[in-house]
């Protein structure tokens, strides 16, 4: 969800080429306050709540997506896989910064901001705790893609200049090929290790779905905004049938790591 420094980046590789295969197509603006500046649609107060809310949530994803990265380190069999995932993580609170600095530039306190979402990240992050290596790189990959298309969807809703941040600080960081190698590799070492990460990746496609859901009905703004008291147009089968392309986006994805979806 972030885009690293050019250091950090990994190379591309004929083995990590099919991550890309799992990326959604990107939806394409629309409604009438997409077609505005922040200037424009901050004059509607559900609408600037909304995207308070919404960037807290990812504000304080990102930050606890920098500890989780950092923690899984540690897990790391290889000095070069330890700087890699180091690396990703200082990307994630590049992306925290930014996020927190634009809270406070449209006037919002930054922490206020993250403060609802605490709990109910921290719960899901206590309940899908990796065991191991490879799991961690599954819930990097699986988890955190998930959690980046239902914000990309959100996206669309939003005006240009607050668009435009959100989808740059979802940028692949380039852990969905790291990942890739890693795993595949892992499973054709050892074809047992499939099954089990099959298993850890349905769980974490359950809790991770649940999450978002759980993220739009506690704040009224956001809900709001999707169902089209916001952006006109949008409407409960529309959120329907955005749930459905995230999880044909997750079959693709499992289908990338070798893995039955």
């Amino acid at each position: 969800m972030e885009t690293p420094e050019t250091s950090a980046t990994p190379q591309p590789s004929d083995t990590a080429e099919p991550a890309t295969a799992g990326e959604p197509d990107a939806p394409q603006p629309s409604g009438d306050v997409a077609a505005q500046d922040w200037e424009q649609a901050s004059a509607d107060p559900q609408y600037r709540a909304a995207v308070v809310d919404l960037l807290g949530a990812l504000a304080y994803g990102e930050l606890a997506a920098f500890e989780r990265l950092a923690e899984d380190a540690k897990l790391a069999p290889t000095l070069g896989d330890k700087g890699r995932l180091a690396a990703m993580a200082a990307a994630e609170f590049h992306h925290f910064d930014t996020l927190r600095d634009r809270l406070a530039q449209i006037g919002a306190d930054p922490a206020e901001a993250m403060g609802p979402f605490v709990a109910s990240l921290d719960e899901f992050h206590r309940q899908t705790a990796p065991s191991d290596w490879l799991e961690g790189l599954i819930k990097a990959y699986v988890g955190d893609s998930i959690a980046s298309d239902f914000y990309r969807e959100v996206a669309v809703r939003l005006d240009s200049g607050t668009r435009d941040l959100v989808l740059g600080v979802l940028d692949d960081t380039g852990h969905s090929s790291f990942a890739v190698e890693r795993v595949r590799a892992a499973i054709e070492a050892d074809p047992r290790v499939g099954g089990r990460l099959a298993l850890w990746a349905r769980r974490l496609m359950g809790e991770a779905l649940s999450q978002a859901q759980r993220v739009v009905a506690e704040r009224d703004a956001l809900s709001t905004m999707l169902v089209g008291g916001v952006a006109a147009g949008f409407d409960l089968a529309e959120v329907g049938r955005m749930f459905s392309r995230i999880t044909e986006a997750h079959t693709k994805r499992m289908a990338a790591l070798g893995l039955a979806a």
